[in-house]
């Protein structure tokens, strides 16, 4: 068998270095919140393929459900033959997201693709063009949500972008921005650029992911229902990365008491095949006519097989209340952490449920971002048998995307091997 470092070559030579790879070794064996290269090295997963596993590698229950799937078709397209796995999760979907009223859902492969399509039917069922997002925010890398993303580096680098999309600072009490702020920022942009009469849609995701887990007020996203009800504006909450039980509820937004419009979905919903959604207002999903939404491989009868195991599997192992239990348990561990003199890079903690995050800085006193810091400790911790990934507008934020299927002295393995690498680097 091929080493690691033979591969890393044969790599170089096939395939474009626009594809980032934060790993140095290839993956041989999966199983819950392990990997194992193809050198034999054990690593614990605390980034669960970028929250796509929040039931873990090769859940047997999901298996199982594809692989029965495989044995009856693998695809039909459904535009030219339904079949009976996509209504049902489309029907567990509709009754999971809040709202007290009528919803429909329909599936496509990819993050980026739900996130285009809610966009899209935003722009139907409004007649307007407008989209508003934020600073720091991630909603993919087609050419519409490249525009929609609020990070420059490495994402937006080149252009042009699409027109009629407008960034608003997200709220971080850290950085100097409150939510008195952002909202008023959102004001200017009204009397500015766009009139809220032309925008379709607001977009936020609850909790930021790429931009670094920064968690949005309760009372921010209930004034963003409060301005989108009075200019008719849709509020669209992008769950790509913080859903799927990830923070303790189905869907992050939960949290805010909020009822969106629309939600996107993707990542865990189908626990490592591709599947995502668009969950909405049926009036609103229904504004599109026949024809004019779906996707060749859009709702893949493996992936919304594989998504109705996942919903039973969060029931039946209760894993909304295990993510609060597991966050509770890495929040706790990590200020310890920061309390110590050593660690006085350390300058924030946060989370919801098991969505946490470590920001790691220069200077308490300032927050002045530590990106050197934050990328050596996770070379470090890949050394040391951890896999965990950055994210930041500043590259300075370590997130932890455990698996939620993962026992507690896997997670105290992972933290002692955060706590080692952080030691370490600061060496």
């Amino acid at each position: 068998m091929a080493t690691n470092q033979e591969m890393l070559q044969r790599r170089a030579n096939a395939v474009p270095r626009g594809v980032g790879t934060a790993m140095p070794f290839y993956a041989a064996k999966a199983e819950n919140a392990e990997l194992w290269d193809i050198e034999g090295n054990r690593y614990i997963d605390f980034a669960g393929g970028i929250a796509v596993l929040n039931t873990g590698h090769r859940h047997p229950k999901v298996m199982k459900a594809v692989e029965q799937q495989m044995g009856k078709f693998t695809h039909t397209a459904f535009q030219v033959v339904a079949y009976d796995e996509y209504i049902k999760l489309a029907e567990r979907l509709n009754k999971a997201a809040p709202g007290n009223f009528p919803k429909k859902t329909i599936f496509f492969t990819t993050g980026a693709e739900a996130l285009e399509n809610a966009v899209k039917i935003a722009r139907h069922y409004t007649n307007r063009a407008g989209v508003v997002t934020f600073a720091g925010a991630f909603h993919g890398r087609t050419s519409l949500t490249m525009a929609m993303t609020g990070k420059v580096q490495p994402y937006k680098v080149g252009g042009p972008f699409v027109p009629e999309v407008y960034h608003v600072p997200f709220p971080n009490e850290l950085h100097g921005v409150s939510v008195e702020q952002s909202l008023a920022a959102l004001q200017t942009l009204f009397k500015a650029d766009i009139d809220p009469a032309r925008v379709a849609c607001i977009v936020i995701e609850p909790v930021q992911g790429e931009g670094g887990f920064n968690i949005a007020p309760k009372a921010f996203v209930q004034a963003l229902r409060k301005i989108c009800d009075e200019h008719k504006i849709l509020l669209v909450s992008d769950e790509v990365q913080a859903g799927i039980a990830r923070t303790g509820k189905m869907f992050a937004i939960e949290h805010s008491g909020v009822a969106p419009d629309l939600i996107t979905s993707a990542k865990s919903l189908a626990g490592g095949f591709p599947l995502s959604a668009v969950i909405g207002r049926a009036e609103v999903m229904d504004s599109v006519p026949p024809g004019g939404l779906g996707g060749t491989y859009a709702g893949s009868p493996l992936g919304v097989a594989a998504g109705n195991a996942v919903l039973d599997v969060i029931e039946e192992e209760k894993l909304l209340e295990r993510a609060d239990k597991m966050g509770q348990l890495m929040t706790e561990r990590l200020k310890a952490m920061a309390k110590k003199n050593r660690f006085s890079c350390i300058g924030d903690v946060r989370g919801l449920g098991a969505m946490i995050a470590v920001e790691l800085v220069k200077d308490r006193a300032t927050n002045e971002p530590d990106a050197d810091l934050t990328k050596k400790v996770v070379t470090k911790a890949q050394e040391n048998g951890l896999i965990l990934l950055s994210c930041g507008v500043y590259s300075n934020v370590l997130r932890l995307l455990v698996p939620l299927t993962a026992s507690d002295a896997l997670v105290n393995e992972g933290l002692d091997i955060i706590e080692k690498s952080l030691d370490q680097a600061l060496n």
